[in-house]
């Protein structure tokens, strides 16, 4: 399978819900079912039903996370060469050259992507625009809303 990449910081988050899933939902989940059982009759315990579909997307849960940390390449953008070139895991301030308006993104894996907390999936139209271009550089990005034209105003690896 294909390596998915992650920041250093993306995957010490999914590592900590695999572990509270797995240290603090899952003991929960097998207590509530095994006191729903304890009620009796199985085929009406609504309490039952539902703890026991809890468990089932939690335990789903755990197999994604454990499968997308596994085929991770974790990329400490701390550690990558501060050259002024954008790459996975750098932020990026840029400018609409038609607004002005100044933004903020950094460029993550697919399962980090929050773009309320500008952050954006490398596989974004705006991200792979601005791919190995400098401070200074001018970018066209095709959005859902339309064509957008941004310049590069600062490069950090943070």
């Amino acid at each position: 399978m294909q390596k998915i990449p992650m920041t250093a910081k993306g995957a010490s988050a999914l590592r900590q819900e695999l572990e509270r899933l797995k240290m603090v939902e899952r003991p929960k989940l097998s207590k509530a079912i095994a006191e729903a059982r304890a009620h009796g009759d199985l085929r009406e315990n609504a309490e039952y039903h539902a703890a026991r579909e809890m468990q089932g997307f939690t335990e789903a849960r755990i197999r994604d996370l454990e499968n997308k940390l596994s085929n991770a390449n974790i990329i400490d953008v701390t550690k990558i060469p501060h050259n002024g070139i954008v790459v996975f895991g750098t932020t990026v301030h840029v400018a609409d050259e038609n607004t002005g308006k100044e933004s903020i993104y950094q460029l993550v894996g697919d399962d980090e992507a929050d773009l309320k907390n500008n952050k954006i999936s490398i596989n974004s139209p705006i991200a792979r625009a601005l791919v190995s271009k400098h401070v200074n550089d001018f970018v066209e990005a095709t959005i859902p809303s339309g064509v957008i034209n941004l310049q590069i105003v600062k490069i950090e690896y943070i």
